[in-house]
């Protein structure tokens, strides 16, 4: 057969078979990527450092069909170039083609023995006589029709004057199911078995608009059995513009509109307005059509009743439109994939009859239920692909995501609803049974009103966080900075810190990052001054920056649903209050199971770590107990916080029932005050008591001696009192950031980032509106612990603003404040080499005593200190940054649990790295 042009699949496992000596190498350079040949002579040389050491070639090929297996599971076409001229050479690699969901495809070489004797005669190396090539022809001779048999779906076969014809071209298909150039958007639509009223009415919905006979009247006849030819002909359907619909299978069977829907669908994909999948129904239907024995049930002798009526030119329009339906469709460049029953990850764009089965049936144990159905593998509970798979085939009441597949059958035939997903924006429309056609063998709607489920499909599945998803090395995709590296042994501290410390985790949506401090000043007795932040910021492009007064608190993520039900239905927390306050590593601000009137919640639980056999107040088994008088600390700032969003206005404004608020709760909590008590008190006394004795001392000689200091006594008396003032300074410093709490009126809660809502990442407002809304939040809630943050709008470009900026820090931390936060005006800013810092940090000279020490400002200590590097931290920082608004762009997203706490655990884990934690 001669070709000039060869047609492969785009993904395959092409078997080049010749002689040694017939082309095959050069073959493959000319139309192959050097990366997609695997040559058994190169793995010779891999494993013996001898390409021809005949030794070796067992060890060669266990090496090319390892990394063939790898490449095939990658999704990469593979050209194995070896003679493969003896079946039990091809027969490996046709099971590896198989194992992998591809096509095998031969290209056979049909080089004379004499030019390929030729040939070798030219490469010393492979003089190895001419018997053997004969050999190799014959052996490809006997084998020559067997191919096929042999499993090969194509088959090629090239003489020399082919392969020296400058003209011959490898044309690479598309395999059917490929279509991700079609970017939609889409409506999937659920199993219609013939419901075509219902149909009509959701299409509608949608907002095609049919053009078709009296749907009423067409289903009647149809369910009389009389429907006529002219049934359903003629029918119109106008997409909305640029929208497709998409089709799951089983259009047949069971109701009454059979004719009807195939008419419509059959139009709809014939006019390049539809997709449609293959079901198992749609099959069966096939195959009687085609003469097969198959049995009569499950509806279809009702559709083959419906079709008695209709010209044998319709029935073969329905068995050619049958015919060419494929198992599944890949849609919008890998995003979306849509079969009947259902799509492993690694079937997705695959060919096999496997695929095809898997797609049409699903995947079952191979047991029966008490009603004689298929016990079916619940596949989708261990889905933990990127591709969003769309399905239907086993009806469900409500049609719910798990794990980023949706099965949409919600039974309309049975006295359901027909349902279709908008991709991509992910809305369920449905129209509900005009009637129940057929009873269900499996009952499968709730009898009479039932209430609620406890938690969703997917809330169950994410009740058992698998250690796989977020252990070892790890690189998580996030759209602010690419890829982030989490190493093994950080990713086992962040696990160590989440299983025995952290809240329930269902509240963990999110984790703040870090904050680096500017660049070290220059200016005399100063560490951090702003205008070094002002110029990093025009540096990277940046015009205009916020000022944010930096409260003397700790850090807080606040989350706080409307009330119960929304904390079960949004976040799958039942028994554990409408929201949770928590610290930036993931632990409760407080312990409510202390709580009582006699010994109030203290703040900060996180000060001591549970012993092994002590219960977590977050079990759902175990609710937190109410504190006498009025509730726990926890759930009267919530209130409050609750109350102000209503007084606000915000729940209706945004749309929502929860919120995400990044904040600072003052006073420090009591794992920092402890550390002030226990450590810093205790120092700051016992440098007071052995100074203020050595000043003493000191004094007394100089009096005693009556010099002018010709010993230089008096010199060092005064640099004693110069360290006692010091160290009076540093415990000033600490005092403040500590007070007594026993209400929640002694807490003060500042929110500065109002993160997210329902359907919403908030990191697309700037700064301003940030400060303006939180702003609102505070104002009502006059009298409560809700403080609304100071700030000012600075532009680095003008000179009189920056001072004017410099002047405000400095009334700051003169009064004794911790200093202030300057962020770009815009929430995520990127900069000339990339991602900007979000924020930097600028704290004043007495805060960084007790960061450093009494005496880090001498100026020895100081010009030490000014060498400090930040280049991890702010690494650091925009890693964190990235991890954590990844983080809640996916739990908005509702993707499944795993994937936000990928992000949350990466956020633990990079702050594990060796990084200065003074800075």
């Amino acid at each position: 057969m001669n070709e000039s042009k060869l047609t492969i699949p785009e993904l395959c496992l092409v078997v080049l078979v010749g002689a040694s000596g017939s082309g095959k190498s050069s073959f493959a350079r000319r139309f192959f990527l050097p990366t997609e040949v695997l040559s058994s002579d190169y793995c010779r040389g891999l494993v013996s450092n001898d390409e021809n050491d005949q030794a070796a070639t067992g060890d060669a090929f266990a090496v090319l069909h390892y990394i063939a297996g790898k490449r095939l599971a990658r999704g990469l076409l593979t050209v194995v170039d070896a003679t493969n001229v003896q079946r039990e050479a091809r027969q490996p690699l046709v099971a590896l083609a198989r194992e992998h969901d591809v096509l095998p495809v031969a290209i056979v070489l049909d080089t004379p023995a004499a030019t390929c004797a030729l040939r070798n005669r030219d490469r010393p190396e492979r003089d190895f006589g001419d018997h053997v090539i004969r050999g190799q022809i014959a052996q490809l001779r006997r084998s020559w029709r067997s191919f096929e048999r042999e499993g090969f779906r194509y088959v090629h076969t090239l003489r020399l004057e082919q392969l020296a014809d400058g003209n011959l071209t490898i044309e690479r298909q598309p395999l059917w199911n490929n279509r991700r150039f079609d970017q939609g958007p889409f409506d999937v639509i659920g199993d219609v078995h013939g419901c075509y009223d219902e149909l009509v009415e959701l299409l509608e919905r949608l907002g095609y608009r049919v053009t078709a006979p009296a749907a009423g009247a067409a289903s009647a006849a149809g369910a009389a059995g009389a429907a006529g030819a002219d049934d359903a002909g003629g029918v119109v359907v106008t997409p909305p513009p640029g929208r497709k619909a998409v089709f799951v299978g089983d259009l047949v069977d069971r109701g009454p509109g059979v004719v009807q829907v195939l008419r419509l669908v059959m139009a709809m994909v014939a006019a390049g307005d539809a997709l449609c999948v293959a079901g198992n129904h749609d099959v069966k239907l096939l195959r009687q059509l085609r003469g097969k024995q198959v049995q009569i049930t499950h509806g279809l002798a009702e559709t083959l009743e419906q079709l008695a009526g209709q010209p044998p030119e319709f029935l073969q329009q329905v068995q050619q439109f049958l015919d060419g339906l494929v198992s599944h469709y890949v849609l919008a460049d890998g995003r979306l994939a849509v079969a009947h029953a259902g799509l492993k990850e690694s079937y997705i764009g695959r060919a096999s009859g496997r695929v095809r089965s898997f797609a049409l049936y699903g995947d079952t144990t191979g047991e029966s239920d008490e009603f004689g159905l298929p016990v079916r593998y619940p596949w989708a509970a261990e889905y933990r692909g990127r591709t969003a798979v769309v399905y239907g085939h086993t009806p469900v009441p409500e049609a719910e995501w798990l794990n980023g597949t949706i099965n949409i059958d919600t039974g309309c035939v049975f006295g359901g609803k027909l349902t279709a997903l908008r991709h991509p924006e992910g809305e369920l429309v449905a129209v509900p049974a005009r009637r129940t056609y057929v009873e269900a063998v499996r009952p499968f709607l709730p009898a009479g009103t039932a209430a609620a489920p406890a938690l969703s499909s997917q809330q169950e599945q994410d009740d058992l966080l698998d250690l796989a998803d977020v252990s070892g090395k790890r690189v998580v995709e996030t759209r602010l900075h690419r890829l982030v590296t989490i190493r093994e042994e950080n990713a086992a501290a962040a696990l160590e810190m989440m299983s025995r410390f952290a809240a329930n985790p269902r509240w963990l949506v999110y984790l703040p990052p870090t904050m680096s401090p500017t660049e070290t000043s220059a200016m005399p007795g100063l560490l951090e001054h702003p205008r070094e932040a002002f110029d990093y910021f025009r540096n990277q492009g940046v015009g205009r920056v916020v000022c944010e007064e930096k409260h003397m608190g700790s850090r807080a993520v606040v989350v706080v649903c409307r009330d119960e039900e929304v904390a079960r239905r949004r976040f799958g927390v039942t028994r554990d209050g409408a929201g949770i306050i928590y610290t930036r590593t993931g632990r409760r601000f407080f312990d409510d199971r202390t709580a009582s009137a006699a010994a109030p919640p203290v703040v900060g639980s996180s000060a001591a770590a549970p012993t092994s056999n002590e219960c977590r107040d977050w079990r759902p088994s175990e609710p937190r107990p109410p504190a006498a008088g009025g509730g726990t600390l926890e759930t009267q700032l919530l209130d409050t916080v609750r109350q102000a969003a209503g007084a606000a206005g915000l729940w209706e404004e945004l749309a929502s029932d929860w919120l995400c608020l990044d904040c600072e709760l003052m006073p420090w909590s009591a794992k920092a005050q402890e550390l002030l008590r226990g450590q810093y008190a205790a120092l700051g006394a016992a440098a007071r008591a052995a100074v203020g004795d050595s000043v003493g001392q000191l004094a007394m000689g100089c009096e005693r001696r009556g010099t002018a200091g010709a010993d230089g006594l008096p010199a060092v008396l005064e640099r004693y009192r110069d360290r006692l003032g010091r160290v009076g300074r540093y415990v000033d410093a600490y005092r403040r950031y500590c007070w007594p709490v026993s209400s929640v009126a002694d807490l003060k809660l500042a929110p500065f980032h109002l993160l997210a809502s329902e359907g919403k990442v908030h990191v697309g407002q700037d700064h301003l509106w940030h400060m303006a809304t939180l702003a609102r939040l505070a104002a009502a809630a006059p009298g409560t612990p809700l403080l609304a943050t100071a700030w000012r709008v600075v532009d680095v470009t003008e000179p009189a603003e920056i001072e004017a900026g410099c002047a405000w820090w400095e009334e700051l931390t003169g009064a004794g404040g911790e200093g202030m936060v300057v962020k770009p005006l815009d929430f995520v800013v990127r900069g000339r080499r990339g991602l900007v810092q979000p924020a930097v940090k600028c704290r004043g000279p007495e805060y960084l005593r007790i960061i450093y020490g009494p005496e880090y400002d001498v100026p020895g200590n100081l010009e030490r200190l000014r060498r400090r590097g930040l280049t991890a931290k702010r690494s650091l920082a925009l890693r964190q940054f990235a991890l954590g608004i990844e983080g809640l762009e996916r739990f908005v997203r509702r993707e499944p649990l795993r994937r936000v706490h990928e992000c949350v655990f990466g956020v633990l884990a990079v702050e594990s790295e060796p990084v200065d934690p003074r800075l």
